[in-house]
């Protein structure tokens, strides 16, 4: 018998169904919660603990001191000290206007300049610190702290700031600071270095930065919803930079800058015994505090538009025709090549003819019958002229580069220039042409293609006077810690040895001698009371001689001649070579021979006042001699 099928059967079956439906839907559910779960937890689990940690802890750099320098006594010439910058956190200003008003207000300061550069920061990552201003008064830190709750996002840094304690003192020498540009952050060369960081852009703060910067240390701080700092968690401290010893001499710089006084040139003192710079001075200069917080750019533009060019440094940068001065080379080159002896006499009439030209003698009457002693002590012309013609330019040339001349000597400073040595090869490379005998005659007197800068005709002088020893100049003595303990002695580095015959330097060395003790030498304004100065003076001209037959004063500046005076002593036994450029002064004697003076009188007498030169008009009218 067949039982009938109950009504609720199919509902029941219905029921069971969609039991299963869900519980698939519930077990499925569950299933994707635990994948975001484990997504979450497992694959992106320290991503978001790194996140969630900086919603309460946030990294901040401690940039370290930078090293100090200091003269090679031991005295600072460049030092820290705390600096105060306002920084903003981006991603904690919930709202750039109104922190402008806030800052504007209790600053002092423009609105719109505040907030352009609160918009500058986005630029940046949003976590960091981007400093906004810098160089903040202990009044404005006080008003900033004052208000702290109602500036969130904004943090006071407290930063080492340079100090340079001397105001203009070998400021090309030293050098100043910059911001790090985005193209040199892109550099590994600075891949310790962050948005916002000085380095150093000029002199030996840009060629020593590796071993000024030091090494940057970081904090990890707790903060609140606004940024604000609440506690210190952890702090690895910054290595400070390596100190610096110079081998400048601060009294000795101090006077070389006294004396050039108003006057554009430089002066170079070296020792040369071993290369040191004792001193390096270029007028007009400028000071490096005016960098320190930033240089505006009508500042800028004032510096760099000067027609005197303060940023210049003459010494190392400035190329000029030696003049006279170059007869020291002239001189070791005919006694070396046997061209001429030291008894060997020429006749000055006052000119020199060559194919049909006559090439004229500073001193018209001539000076008669003169040795090589006679020729260095008044400058004859005449006498290097034939000195040219039988040495030829190219025996010239090689001296002239065994002396350092037509190339860098390696100082250690970015601007320098190599100057020119010209010959046959290089006239040909130039301009194409051949090179005529005429023009031998200008270069052997230090005239024609001739350029050297002050620093290489320091060492003309130093490798004449100390046997033929050519050496590298350097500007640093020693770097060392912050507690003093040396990390780096600077020895002395000899370029190459002339191997000059005793004969040669004994001659040269006497002849300078008389260049300023003898009654017709050309630098009688240096000599002093108990030490042997030798030297020489040169009169580089800037245009020809039609224009030097007005007077002085009737001469446009930028035409008038340069003065030299090169310089060393004691003669004996020299310590200190000197060398002095005076632009558009006129003869080396009268005005680049005073200056040299003072340098000599600093350095051996460095317990008196620094004794300015006098007068360039009062030392001419003494001087007897109008030559070089």
């Amino acid at each position: 018998m067949k039982i009938p099928r109950s009504p609720f059967s199919d509902q029941t079956e219905d029921l069971s169904s969609s039991y299963q439906y869900l519980v698939v839907a519930v077990i499925f559910f569950f299933l994707i919660v635990l994948l975001r779960l484990w997504y979450l937890q497992i694959v992106r689990g320290s991503e978001f603990r790194v996140l969630s940690e900086s919603n309460r802890t946030r990294v901040q750099d401690i940039i370290p001191p930078r090293g100090l320098i200091k003269d090679s006594h031991g005295l600072i010439l460049v030092d820290n000290h705390p600096a105060y910058d306002l920084a903003v956190i981006r991603e904690d200003v919930a709202d750039f206007d109104k922190l402008a008003d806030r800052l504007s207000g209790l600053l002092n300061q423009p609105w719109t300049e505040i907030r352009e550069k609160l918009e500058a920061t986005k630029m940046r990552p949003a976590f960091q610190p981007s400093v906004v201003l810098s160089g903040l008064s202990r009044q404005d830190v006080g008003a900033l702290e004052t208000h702290r709750y109602e500036l969130p996002g904004v943090v006071i840094q407290v930063k080492p700031q340079r100090k340079y304690l001397h105001h203009q003192l070998a400021s090309h020498v030293i050098g100043y600071l910059g911001e790090v540009t985005q193209e040199q952050l892109n550099n590994p060369d600075f891949k310790n270095s962050r948005m916002g960081d000085l380095i150093g852009r000029y002199g030996i703060e840009q060629q020593w930065e590796d071993q000024l910067q030091g090494r940057r240390g970081r904090r990890l701080v707790e903060v609140d919803a606004a940024g604000r700092v609440q506690r210190l968690i952890s702090q690895i401290n910054p290595i400070p930079g390596y100190n610096l010893v110079l081998t400048i001499d601060e009294h000795l710089q101090q006077a070389a800058q006294a004396a050039l006084g108003d006057t554009a040139g430089a002066v170079v003192a070296v020792d040369p015994r071993n290369g040191e710079v004792l001193a390096m001075a270029s007028n007009p200069t400028f000071d490096q505090n005016d960098f320190v917080k930033g240089v505006t750019q009508e500042q800028w533009k004032a510096l760099s538009n000067n027609p005197m060019h303060p940023l210049e440094n003459r010494a190392v940068s400035g190329q000029y025709p030696p003049g006279s001065t170059y007869k020291i080379v002239s001189a070791v080159a005919a006694l070396e090549e046997g061209v001429v002896t030291p008894d060997t006499k020429i006749m000055c009439t006052g000119g020199y003819p060559l194919g049909n030209r006559v090439f004229h003698c500073w001193k018209k009457t001539g000076h008669g019958y003169v040795d090589l002693h006679q020729a260095l002590v008044e400058s004859c012309d005449v006498y290097f002229y034939e000195v040219g013609v039988r040495l030829g330019i190219d025996r010239l040339a090689k001296w002239a580069k065994a002396f350092g001349l037509g190339e860098k000597t390696g100082v250690g400073l970015a601007t320098e220039k190599s100057g020119i040595v010209p010959s046959t090869d290089w006239k040909r490379a130039r301009f194409k042409d051949v090179w005529h005998q005429g023009e031998t005659l200008s270069v052997v007197i230090g005239q024609g293609y001739n350029l050297a800068t002050p620093l290489q005709m320091a060492q003309v002088v130093a490798v004449a006077v100390n046997g033929g020893v050519l050496y590298r100049p350097h500007l640093v003595k020693e770097v060392t810690d912050v507690d003093g303990q040396l990390i780096k002695s600077i020895e002395p580095q000899v370029i190459r040895r002339l191997n000059l015959k005793p004969g040669t330097v004994k001659a040269v060395r006497e002849a300078l001698a008389g260049v300023v003790s003898e009654p017709r030498g050309t630098g009688k304004p240096v000599r002093m009371e108990g030490i042997t100065v030798g030297g020489k003076t040169g009169t580089a001209q800037v245009v020809g001689r039609n224009i030097l037959e007005l007077h002085k004063k009737e001469i446009p500046y930028k035409y008038r001649d340069h003065a030299w005076f090169v310089a060393a002593a004691p003669m004996e036994d020299p310590t200190i070579a000197v060398a002095v450029i005076a632009e558009h002064s006129g003869h080396g004697g009268s005005f680049a021979g005073p200056i040299a003076r003072s340098v000599l009188e600093a350095y051996f007498h460095p317990e008196a006042p620094i004794v300015r030169p006098e007068s360039a008009e009062a030392a001419e009218a003494e001087d007897a001699v109008a030559g070089d």
